[in-house]
């Protein structure tokens, strides 16, 4: 082999070395990839989306109200979620006919974002959120798997004995820990920038 072959082909293979540990690098430390599986999150984001997160997002505050996010599912965490953070850590939140309401406001939460009228598992519910801790929602409310249903599905996993030991032993809750990153950009199919909170508020924790 000539001495020009056996350079070009170490030329090529120290590229391609060069370029997999950045792509690991920044794959495991600044964004995070995820495919959308379901219409949980219509309409802002469709089944079959693929979406970067930023992982870097929340290194001095939490997340804020309205941020979508990618985290790794309470029951299960070697499943990966995708829901947008309606309560914060500390707060109380109460659902009632079809409205969100924080710390016993008489104020519903505004949500211009949910794809239709909310007529599934939305009333009678309240959930005391723990420090650390973040409620979620898909925007698609009557076809999200959110924190709404995860303490039954505890239960069913033989996690816990109850629902009622479910809740209390966090099931219904993101850590921040369980949190990979900020959703900020849809890559596919339509490179699009992802429209996020419509709250001025800042993080809390």
């Amino acid at each position: 082999m000539k001495k020009e072959t056996k350079k070009e082909i170490f030329s090529w293979i120290w590229t391609l070395t060069v370029a997999f540990v950045i792509a690991l690098f920044l794959n495991h430390y600044i964004i995070v990839n995820a495919n959308v599986p379901t219409g949980s999150m219509e309409n802002t984001i469709q089944p079959g989306d693929r979406l970067i997160g930023f992982r870097l997002s929340y290194q001095k505050e939490g997340p804020a109200r309205g941020d979508i996010v990618i985290f790794r599912y309470p029951v299960d965490e070697d499943e990966i979620y995708i829901k947008r953070v309606i309560g914060l850590p500390g707060e109380t939140l109460e659902i009632r006919d079809a409205k969100v309401y924080i710390d016993h406001s008489e104020t519903p939460l505004d949500e211009p974002y949910l794809k239709e009228d909310w007529v599934a598992m939305n009333d009678g519910l309240t959930y005391e959120i723990p420090e650390e801790c973040y409620f979620v929602m898909g925007d698609n409310r009557n076809n999200s798997a959110d924190g709404r249903y995860w303490a039954m599905e505890a239960v069913d996993y033989g996690l816990a004995d109850s629902v009622e030991d479910a809740t209390a032993q966090g099931y219904c809750f993101v850590n921040r820990d369980q949190i990979l990153g900020k959703a900020i950009f849809r890559y596919f199919p339509k490179p699009t920038l992802l429209n996020q909170s419509p709250y001025e508020e800042d993080a809390k924790q």
